[in-house]
C-alpha cells in the first residue's frame, strides 16, 4: 500500500484506497454489527463489508503482484479499478457487502473507461461516484431510503458540487455521506426505535473516509452510530452506550411485519436477458432484492421462504455458484408475523458442506446453514468457521460430507471452539450420510445424545457415487481409460463401466446384498433422464421393503450419489 497521499486516481491510489478501506472496515466491523437492525436484525452487516472489501483488496494486490512478476511495472489505471471491482463482485457477503460491489463496479466502470490512461482527476472521481451511486440503486429491486442508498446519492451529489483535485471531491463526498448518515433515522421508524442511524451507511462513510485520507493523508473526524436525540449522539461519542444497545436489541424483538427466513446468495454466470428474467422471478418469491454485475458475471441476493426455489431460478437462468443459503431465526416467525425471537444465539444448529445447488436448497430448507463445495474447488477452514458464525448458536453440528474435508473441518471446529462455541465435528464422507444424520435430528435432545443418534445414522450409511473417469489411472477394480463410468463404494472403485445406468445398477445390487431399508438417489445434472426411473424399478422388483427417495443435486461433480440405510 503507498505509504503517501495520492495526488491522482492512479492504480496506486486504488491500491491505497482498498487497503485503507479494509484497515477502516476492521476497525469499525463489531461496531456495525452492532447497529445493524436493518433489513434484518442479524448483527453481521460490518463482517460482511469487511469481507467485501478484503475481497477487492486481495484482487488488486493479485494485479501489482502480476505485474511484479513479469518486470512490467505498475498496472493501469483500468487493470486496477476492474480487479477490485471484481474482487469485490465475487466475495460480495450479504445484502450491503453486495451494494457496496456494486457501488465498487459502478466507480470502476467509470475509471476503466479511458483504456490505458494512467490516471483521472477530479473530475473524473466526481463522474465515478455518481455512476457508482445511480447503478448501485439500479441494482435494488426495491431501493428504500435511509439506506446506504441514500448516503451513496448524498456522496454522489456533494461530489458533484465540489470543485478541485481528487482529495476535495473525496472530502465533498465524505461529508456528505456523513450528514446523510446522521439523517437515516428520520427516514426508517425501525431505525429510529433503535436509536442507530444505518449500518450499510455507516460501512460506507468508513469507505468514503478511506477514500479521503488516499489523497489527503488525514483521517477523518469520527462518526456518531446512535440518532441524533440518543444523549450519546450529543456527546459527539461513536461508542455504543448500553441504553443504545438495549434499545437496539429492542427493536429486533419487536412483532415482525412479515418477511422471509432465508437469505440467498449465489454467483451466477448468465447473460443479460436470462437475469433480467432472473430478477422478475426472484422478486415475486421474496424481498431484499439485489443483482449487481454484468458482462456475464453476476452476484444475486435474496431473502426467500424457499431457499431451494431460488437457487433454481439461477440454474434455470444460467450456473449459479459459491451459493451461501442463511437461515435467519428459529421457527416460522418470518412467515407468520409471529413475535420475533431475540437476537442472542440459538442454542443449536447445523453446519454442511453439500457439493450440488440443489443438496444445498435441500439441507437449508431443514434447517441446516449450508456450504457449497464446487467440483474442485473445496472451502477452506475459514469458510467453514465464518459459516459456523452465520449459523448463530450456541451448539453447532459440523458436517463435513466429505473424507478429504475432514481434517479442514477439524481446524475449523478448533477455531470455532476458541471463539466460545460447541462445536461437535460429525466425520461424514458423503452428502448422503450428512441427509441420514439431518433426519434424525432432534435439537430439543441434549447436544451429546443428538450427536450420537445423529453421528449412528451417518455411520449406518454406506455410500456409493458413478462419476465419469477424466484421466487414464490405476484402481482398485483394475486400470480405467479416460471416459470410463467409475462405481464407487465407499469411496474405493468397485466397477468400471461404459453405461451410466448400467454401472449405477451394478453398484446398487452390490450395496444391497448386504441388506437395507431405505435408497437415496441423488442425480446430479449430468446424470441420463431414466436412470432414477430405471433404479427405482430395480429396487421394486427385487428389494422387497425396500424404499426409494430421489433428490436433485445439480453441479455436484458426480453423475449419480447412492446412499443404503
Amino acid at each position: 500500500m503507498a505509504q503517501v497521499p495520492q495526488t491522482f486516481f492512479d492504480a496506486l491510489a486504488v491500491r491505497a484506497w482498498c487497503g485503507l478501506a479494509l484497515r477502516a472496515l476492521g476497525r469499525a466491523r463489531e461496531e456495525i454489527d452492532a447497529i445493524n437492525v436493518y433489513p434484518v436484525a442479524d448483527g453481521d452487516t460490518g463482517t460482511n463489508l469487511y469481507l467485501t472489501a478484503e475481497s477487492a483488496a486481495a484482487a488488486v494486490e493479485a494485479v501489482f503482484e502480476g505485474h511484479d512478476a513479469h518486470g512490467s511495472g505498475k498496472p493501469a489505471l483500468a487493470d486496477a479499478a476492474r480487479a477490485m471491482a471484481h474482487g469485490a463482485l465475487i466475495g460480495a457477503r450479504g445484502n450491503s457487502g453486495t451494494i457496496l460491489a456494486q457501488l465498487l463496479r459502478g466507480m470502476a466502470q467509470v475509471l476503466a473507461a479511458e483504456g490505458e490512461t494512467a490516471h483521472t482527476d477530479g473530475a473524473g472521481l466526481r463522474l465515478a461516484l455518481r455512476h457508482a451511486a445511480d447503478s448501485a440503486r439500479q441494482a435494488v429491486a426495491h431501493p428504500v431510503e435511509g439506506t446506504v442508498l441514500t448516503v451513496a446519492s448524498a456522496a454522489a451529489d456533494a461530489a458533484g458540487a465540489a470543485e478541485g483535485d481528487c482529495g476535495t471531491v473525496a472530502r465533498a463526498a465524505y461529508e456528505g455521506a456523513r450528514a446523510a448518515l446522521a439523517a437515516t433515522p428520520g427516514q426508517l421508524a425501525v431505525l429510529e426505535r433503535a436509536g442507530v442511524v444505518d449500518a450499510g451507511g455507516r460501512g460506507l462513510v468508513a469507505v468514503l473516509g478511506a477514500l479521503v485520507e488516499t489523497f489527503t493523508g488525514d483521517v477523518p473526524r469520527a462518526v456518531p452510530v446512535v440518532s441524533g436525540t440518543s444523549p450519546a449522539a450529543s456527546a459527539g461519542s461513536i461508542e455504543l452506550s448500553a441504553e443504545v444497545l438495549a434499545a437496539s436489541e429492542e427493536c429486533a424483538d419487536a412483532p415482525a411485519t412479515g418477511g422471509p427466513a432465508f437469505e440467498v446468495i449465489y454467483l451466477l454466470e448468465a447473460d443479460d436477458t436470462a437475469v433480467a428474467r432472473l430478477r422478475q422471478r426472484l422478486d415475486a418469491l421474496g424481498d431484499s432484492l439485489v443483482v449487481v454485475g454484468g458482462d456475464g458475471l453476476w452476484n444475486v441476493h435474496v431473502h426467500v421462504d424457499d431457499a431451494g426455489a431460488a437457487v433454481e431460478a439461477g440454474v434455470e437462468a444460467g450456473r449459479p455458484y459459491r451459493i451461501r443459503v442463511t437461515h435467519f431465526g428459529l421457527g416460522d416467525v418470518h412467515t407468520t408475523g409471529a413475535e420475533r425471537p431475540p437476537r442472542e444465539p440459538a442454542q443449536r444448529a447445523v453446519v454442511a458442506v453439500v457439493p450440488g445447488e440443489g443438496l444445498a436448497g435441500l439441507y437449508s430448507e431443514a434447517g441446516a446453514t449450508a456450504v457449497l463445495a464446487r467440483p474442485g474447488e473445496p472451502p477452506a477452514s475459514g469458510e467453514l468457521v465464518e459459516a459456523v458464525r452465520r449459523a448463530h448458536a450456541r451448539e453447532v453440528v459440523l458436517l463435513p460430507n466429505d473424507a478429504d474435508l475432514r481434517h479442514t473441518a477439524a481446524a475449523a471446529a478448533e477455531q470455532a471452539r476458541a471463539e466460545g462455541i460447541r462445536v461437535a465435528l460429525i466425520p461424514t464422507r458423503s452428502a448422503v450420510q450428512g441427509i441420514a444424520a439431518l433426519a434424525v435430528h432432534e435439537p430439543e435432545r441434549r447436544f451429546d445424545e443428538d450427536v450420537v443418534q445423529m453421528t449412528s445414522a451417518a455411520g449406518a450409511t454406506r455410500y456409493a457415487e458413478v462419476a465419469v473417469a477424466e484421466r487414464q489411472s490405476w484402481t482398485m477394480a483394475g486400470i480405467c481409460q479416460a471416459g470410463d463410468v467409475l462405481g464407487l463404494i465407499d469411496g474405493d472403485v468397485a466397477v468400471i463401466g461404459s453405461d451410466v445406468t448400467a454401472t449405477a445398477e451394478t453398484v446398487l445390487d452390490r450395496m444391497l446384498s448386504a441388506g437395507g431399508e431405505l435408497v437415496t438417489l441423488v442425480l446430479g445434472d449430468e446424470a441420463p433422464e431414466t436412470v432414477a426411473d430405471h433404479l427405482e424399478a430395480r429396487v421394486r422388483e427385487s428389494y422387497l421393503a425396500v424404499d426409494t427417495v430421489v433428490y436433485r443435486g445439480g453441479r455436484q461433480g458426480a453423475v449419480l450419489l447412492i446412499g443404503v440405510e
